[in-house]
């Protein structure tokens, strides 16, 4: 089922310079299906749009202990960027956001990751590189995607540094409309409690400024009803934007059973992802000074846990990094995030090869006698940035039938390939269709 909803409002500041009209119908559409749910915001400023910001903090987020009966659980909070709207309903974007999965009746993952979809297939890749990524300690962390100069490509940002760049996004035609969604995405949300996200969000118009969209300019989406409007826990969602003019603020929760149990109808405790479960030895962000790649670092970091959606505006040297250098923030570039650093303080006992064959046939929907699995070192977790040698533990699996991929366009393609942590089981990259090649 879904819902169109009315914004709850409060008044705010600097709407954007033009204006058009909320893609409703688009949002409504593409916000549909059986196995996910979404509660999601999507703008499309009335101007050509060739830069998208975000804003939130990394919260905990809770699943119920015990088999889940085979229904993937997992719930994300995205920015995704649909750069040419002209390709119809579907059309190729990239995403970029935090993602949390339960792997085992008592084991979960969490971090960030971004995402390609293509006409021709996708790729996904997780985000090791930063400051403690993949810790729910309510830190705050920033997200980008920027179209790149002179091309039809997209750089992806995490923290203000590079993290990847796309290879199959089509043409903009001038004048298109560019369209930005913004919220949570679930799945199983019978198993999961997700606290308030306060996603806040800004696009970059062609004079390379960044402003805030216009309310008027925005449809709302809560697939399974709007709690208190016709729809309980846990099969509702607690959202609302906090403002009547500009699109500054989307706060969006889904609250989980009032009674935890496990598939089997037996009491479970809730399985959540404490900072002591996901996180290194030491969570402290390392301490940097004076300036890099002209961008003052002191007051880069302060800003980033205090104010980050002003930090394009307030940092010295920010702005124009990260359109040009795009590796703006040296203390998340020296971190690094590996599973062999999080596992010394972590319950996880290892993915085992079973398990990483059933969660790759239930994610991509091939059955698990047609999958091929290896097992090899990992070393995507390695920052190079750190200048880390170290690697982790993996599984690949790769399968050449018929997939959706990790997608729900209702497209199908040839193949797939992915790799997962074997030390926590977390997805780390995958391909299907073309763009394994």
């Amino acid at each position: 089922m879904s819902a169109a909803i009315a914004a709850v409002v409060l008044p705010l500041t600097t709407a954007s310079p033009a204006s058009a009209s909320p893609p409703t119908t688009s949002c409504q559409i593409e916000h549909e299906a059986s196995i996910i749910f979404w509660g999601v915001a999507c703008t499309q400023p009335g101007e050509p749009v060739i830069g998208a910001f975000a804003t939130w903090r990394n919260v905990p987020v809770t699943f119920t202990s015990g088999s889940t009966g085979g229904t993937t659980v997992s719930a994300g909070n995205y920015l995704t960027m649909t750069p040419n709207t002209e390709g119809g309903l579907f059309a190729d974007n990239i995403q970029v956001g935090l993602y949390a999965e339960k792997t085992g009746t008592s084991t979960s993952a969490y971090g960030p990751r971004w995402t390609e979809l293509s006409d021709s297939g996708g790729h996904t890749e997780a985000i090791t590189a930063g400051t403690n990524p993949s810790t729910p300690d309510g830190t705050n962390h920033t997200y980008i995607v920027l179209r790149q100069d002179n091309t039809d490509q997209w750089d992806v940002l995490y923290d203000f540094n590079w993290v990847g760049s796309t290879t199959g996004q089509l043409a903009v035609p001038r004048g298109n409309a560019n369209r930005i969604d913004i919220g949570l995405e679930v799945m199983g949300p019978q198993y999961l409690t997700v606290p308030q996200i306060a996603n806040r969000v800004q696009y970059m118009a062609e004079n390379k400024t960044w402003y805030r969209a216009a309310t008027t300019d925005t449809a709302q989406v809560a697939s399974l009803g709007l709690c208190g409007q016709g729809s309980t826990a846990p099969y509702c969602f607690d959202m609302k934007l906090t403002d009547n003019t500009t699109f500054t603020q989307l706060a969006v929760a889904k609250p989980g059973p009032t009674t935890l149990q496990s598939v089997d109808g037996s009491a479970g405790l809730e399985q959540g992802l404490s900072s002591r479960q996901s996180s290194s030895a030491d969570t402290s962000p390392l301490a940097t000074h004076g300036t890099y790649n002209g961008v003052d670092q002191t007051a880069l970091a302060a800003c980033i846990a205090e104010d980050p959606d002003n930090c394009l505006t307030t940092v010295p040297g920010l702005a124009q990094c990260v359109r040009t250098m795009q590796r703006c923030n040296e203390a998340a570039l020296a971190a690094e995030d590996t599973d062999a650093a999080r596992t010394s303080a972590s319950s996880a006992s290892g993915a085992s090869r079973e398990q990483i064959l059933a969660r790759a046939a239930a994610s991509f929907d091939v059955p698990a006698q047609e999958l091929d699995i290896t097992a090899a070192e990992n070393t995507a977790t390695a920052s190079p940035a750190a200048g880390s040698g170290a690697t982790d533990a993996a599984w690949t699996v790769d399968s050449p039938s018929s997939t959706h991929g990790l997608e729900q366009r209702g497209r199908m393609f040839h193949g797939f390939r992915a790799t997962y942590s074997a030390v926590t089981g977390r997805l780390l990259d995958a391909c299907w269709g073309t763009m394994c090649s």
